[in-house]
């Protein structure tokens, strides 16, 4: 059954279930190992397969997300502003206890932890986390400039270790680091003539680097990651909307069709799937 025919199945039997859900049941549907006709049988008979696909599917679909964990508002918003600057989308958490149930719903790539929060402090925090199984890399921050809280912090768990007052791009600095290691080698995506650095956050296509601005770019990290799969419109606007403003369809539209024009020539295409969404794939 081609793409088209699946796509136009799907947007007329099943326009009573959230786009968002659909597209993980047609990403899965194409994803199955029985071809044509059979397809539907196979689906409709496989609940738990259809469950496995809906946990994995609304996983990592987001830009770089970073929890700050921070009590002092002075500060609290001078990290979010550099690391929106920086182009990620950010969380807040004023004591332990908020960030520690945000920590157990997942979906974070780097937590900027500080030490002396109340109802819950960092050093629970980080223990707490670790203890159920949490590796997001965390960068503690701290006034207690001594080598013996130093030393509990790292041995609790902590990636990184700054003193305050510190440097805002020493910061930055460092977290890219953190998100380089966690890449767990080179981090970098290819599709077709297209190179992105996850970590820098650079498109190229050869040696030319593609301009991108900071919400092409999140769009763009969102498709890289389920290269081949239908993305939905809401999908793309969760990636943005760490940014702490509304994001409409119709901007998710400008977005993908500046992108598109950029990454053709990189032999990159972007196809909308009416009803359904976005797939990025080779051309």
């Amino acid at each position: 059954m081609s793409l088209f025919a699946v796509q136009q199945h799907f947007v007329h039997a099943t326009d009573f279930i959230p786009v968002a859900f659909r597209c993980v049941i047609l990403n899965a549907w194409m994803a199955s190992d029985v071809e044509g006709e059979n397809r539907p049988r196979r689906f409709q008979g496989s609940a738990r397969f259809l469950v496995r696909t809906l946990s994995s599917s609304f996983q990592k679909t987001a830009a770089v997300r970073v929890l700050i964990v921070e009590d002092d508002p002075i500060l609290q918003d001078s990290l979010t502003r550099a690391m929106r600057a920086a182009g990620y989308a950010t969380d807040l958490a004023g004591d332990g206890d908020l960030a520690l149930g945000l920590l157990r719903g997942g979906g974070f790539d780097l937590v900027i932890l500080d030490l002396g929060l109340p109802r819950v402090d960092g050093l629970q925090v980080l223990r707490q986390a670790r203890a159920s199984g949490c590796r997001t890399p965390m960068i503690v921050l701290t006034a207690r400039d001594c080598v013996e809280d130093r030393v509990k912090g790292l041995d609790l768990g902590a990636d990184d270790y700054l003193t305050k007052p510190f440097s805002l791009v020493e910061l930055e600095a460092r977290a890219r680091a953190l998100l380089r290691r966690g890449q767990g080698g080179t981090p970098i995506i290819a599709c077709g003539a297209l190179s992105y650095d996850t970590v820098g956050r650079r498109a190229s296509m050869g040696d030319v680097a593609i301009e991108l601005s900071l919400r092409e770019i999140s769009v763009l990290e969102t498709l890289l990651a389920r290269l081949g799969k239908v993305v939905s419109k809401d999908q793309l606007i969760e990636s943005l909307c760490g940014y702490g403003e509304e994001v409409s369809v119709n901007a998710i539209e400008v977005y993908v069709h500046r992108l598109r024009k950029k990454l053709e020539p990189a032999g990159v295409g972007i196809r909308t799937l009416r009803g359904l969404g976005y797939l990025m794939d080779k051309m």
